[in-house]
């Protein structure tokens, strides 16, 4: 990575940081320019094409949500070099966008969740607990402060500190949030290097190790949403829980047990097998 791109990363996440921008979206914005910087042969980014960037885009095998998000870093990057006169055209806004994934949800089955919950130190262990059963993604564990539990009538809440610096309340059960508070000690429950706590990618690592191969974090999140979805039948309010800016996101972390779906089918014909009832007694000689 040349001076040059160094010297724009740097300022571009100054940028970033004015704007209000989570700490962790700017992380991950800031990767990804990084590693068009450490591919490319170019000494400057604003030398870069169109043909250049799809090149590149097309030449890394990753899955269409990391796609999107690369993508989405670097029409940010050029449209900042734009508007700070770093750069003069934007080869960025006629790249091909890739389609956003069909909902499969991945919920970790509760045989594994239990196996890692029963093999987890501590702190491992609250970990699985606040994605498992309070649905939080790993940087909103890494982030999790006493400050955050508090109690209201109808309960103990916690606050979420959400992707874009979006706060959330998720109503906990009392021992959840005992184990927190007793875990936090007034500060942060995973303290670390990180402006206090743990990093994000240290909590995927924690936990993965605890799980089977091609099982992450995620999947923890997942089951909190399937789980929660099989209980209430409420997607608005998972939604919620969740911390989603749209039902059609939270759609991907819910799979509809398949007895629900049974369910349905049988009810189906069951309505069918009741009309042809009625209609046959309503006919000429029908009883």
């Amino acid at each position: 990575m040349t001076q040059r791109w160094e010297t724009h990363t740097t300022d571009w996440t100054l940028w970033l940081r004015a704007l209000g921008r989570a700490s962790s979206t700017i992380a991950t914005r800031v990767e990804h320019i990084r590693w068009l910087a450490r591919d490319t042969k170019a000494d400057d980014p604003w030398s870069l094409t169109t043909s250049d960037l799809v090149a590149w885009l097309g030449s890394h095998e990753w899955a269409r949500e990391t796609r999107r998000g690369v993508r989405a870093s670097l029409r940010g990057f050029w449209r900042w070099g734009i508007v700070d006169g770093r750069a003069v055209d934007d080869p960025t806004a006629v790249l091909p966008a890739p389609r956003p994934s069909v909902p499969a949800p991945h919920p970790t089955p509760e045989r594994v969740y239990e196996t890692a919950l029963f093999h987890a130190p501590p702190a491992a262990r609250l970990m699985l607990r606040l994605a498992a059963e309070a649905g939080l993604r790993r940087a909103e564990v890494a982030q999790v402060h006493a400050r955050d539990v508090h109690e209201t009538s109808g309960g103990w809440s916690l606050t979420v500190h959400g992707k874009g610096g979006k706060e959330r309340q998720v109503p906990i059960p009392p021992g959840l949030a005992w184990d927190i508070r007793t875990k936090c000690q007034g500060g942060f429950a995973f303290p670390g290097s990180i402006q206090g706590h743990v990093s994000p990618q240290w909590v995927g690592v924690r936990i993965s190790r605890l799980l089977p191969d091609g099982m992450s974090i995620h999947g923890l999140r997942h089951r909190f949403g399937s789980v929660a979805y099989a209980l209430s039948n409420d997607l608005l309010g998972i939604q919620q829980l969740l911390g989603h800016a749209s039902p059609t996101t939270t759609q991907i972390y819910v799979l509809i047990p398949d007895e629900r779906l049974r369910t349905i089918v049988d009810a189906v014909a069951g309505q069918r097998v009741a009309q042809a009832i009625k209609a046959n007694a309503r006919a000429p000689g029908g009883r």
